[in-house]
């Protein structure tokens, strides 16, 4: 096996990015803080922390409605931050920009929004793969509208079968949804060429990228998705915020997911008229600050090299298989080409449940579970997995942290 150096690209400093998070230089249980869990949520960088505070402590008021100092400081700071999504996402244009409260509600909003105009018999296709939450939104159409749930299946080596997904695919096709990139697989989809195949069908297309928008760097207008999702609390920055990207003309046609204020255009006795979007699919106040410090999460995450920072999650991913090499009581979830710094494994006479709870003995944070995919879960005959997840502020030491913690681990069960 080849040593890898400890800093493991020229053009990435992961050291420097580690030391802007305050967490990571905590302790557990006397030992140094190794935090794997970011697929599940990420850390926070000082500048997401101060820009937080900073708004709560100079400059906070309600946005749109007031004309006051404070209300027109908050407004603009809050639509400065749709403006910095809009760029991250390279979508054309801020006004195709929607926050929600998560990923999870931004899916929830096209499958109520879009569902409206579902009839019985109409099809929704997604894959295995999904996250409950690009899953069920759509079950709840098939209990309330009629429509049929189409799976399109996952390879054994964790690929999406596209030209299965291809074949479900027809006339009777209204929404085609699909991950980005897999939270438990790490296997980066063709995204492409399943929006192609679904417009060629006359299907809309809602891209989850929750995992994808971290790791994968999209570009909306290349890839030509109708909706793209994304979290903030995956990419640095807050909970309690949400990006739904949808085109100006498709968002033009839909109507509202909520009702409430800031999202009419008029309301009288007798009728309701509605705003443009994105304000129709804002109802009351929405998450101010969060969306303030997604935008301060993004402006500094642009100040790395994004493809320096993926193939740095890559060696670090690969410094784990390389370091577990020839244990055979280890299996490996998904070892797709190209996929993303996700590790997920099974330990052989071992809960993933006991595995995760004695890896934080020795300080390793991992998740263990279905990781809200039990579908896929089903697909591969499990009941539970444990996954180590990589991000730009891990290093080599945690990489061998976690490989020597889990040999450790291993040790109580043979």
């Amino acid at each position: 096996m080849t040593a890898l150096a400890p800093n493991l690209t020229a053009a990435f400093d992961p050291y420097a990015a580690k030391a802007q998070f305050p967490i990571l230089s905590r302790q557990i249980n006397g030992k140094p803080l190794v935090y794997l869990d970011s697929a599940a949520s990420a850390q926070k960088p000082r500048a997401v922390i101060e820009a937080l505070t900073r708004a709560m402590e100079t400059s906070y008021a309600n946005v749109h409605r007031g004309l006051h100092t404070l209300a027109n400081e908050t407004t603009q700071a809050y639509e400065e931050a749709r403006e910095t999504v809009a760029r991250f996402l390279n979508a054309k244009a801020s006004s195709e920009i929607v926050f929600t409260k998560g990923g999870t509600e931004a899916v929830n909003l096209v499958a109520a929004s879009l569902g409206q105009s579902i009839k019985p018999g109409d099809e929704i296709v997604v894959t295995e793969m999904e996250h409950h939450s690009n899953i069920v939104p759509w079950h709840l159409l098939r209990e309330r509208r009629g429509a049929v749930l189409r799976f399109a299946p996952v390879t054994d080596d964790g690929l999406l079968d596209l030209e299965a997904l291809r074949g479900l695919i027809g006339e009777r096709t209204k929404i085609v949804a699909v991950t980005h990139m897999s939270n438990v697989l790490g296997t980066i989809n063709p995204i492409k060429a399943v929006v192609e195949a679904a417009h060629a069908a006359g299907a809309k297309v809602l891209i989850d990228g929750c995992q994808g928008a971290v790791h994968a760097a999209p570009d909306v207008q290349d890839i030509d998705c109708d909706f793209y999702v994304c979290t903030g609390h995956k990419l640095y920055g807050p909970t309690g915020i949400g990006v739904l990207y949808g085109k100006a003309e498709v968002l033009a046609d839909m109507p509202p997911y909520q009702g409430g204020g800031e999202m009419i255009a008029q309301v009288t006795p007798d009728l309701c008229t509605w705003a443009e979007p994105p304000a129709r699919f804002e109802a009351g106040t929405p998450p101010i600050l969060e969306a303030i410090a997604l935008g301060a999460a993004l402006n500094w995450l642009s100040q790395f090299d994004r493809d320096a920072v993926h193939a740095h999650e890559k060696a670090l991913y690969q410094r784990a298989l390389e370091r577990l090499e020839g244990h055979n009581w280890l299996r490996v979830i998904g070892q797709a080409p190209g996929k993303g710094a996700i590790l997920t494994f099974t330990v052989a006479d071992a809960h993933a449940h006991d595995i995760a709870q004695i890896l934080d003995k020795y300080g390793v944070a991992v998740r263990a579970g279905m990781h809200c995919a039990e579908p896929l879960m089903r697909r591969f005959g499990l009941t539970s997995t444990a996954r180590a997840s990589f991000a730009l502020y891990n290093t080599v030491e945690d990489a061998d942290a976690f490989a020597d913690a889990l040999i450790k681990a291993r040790s109580f069960f043979a």
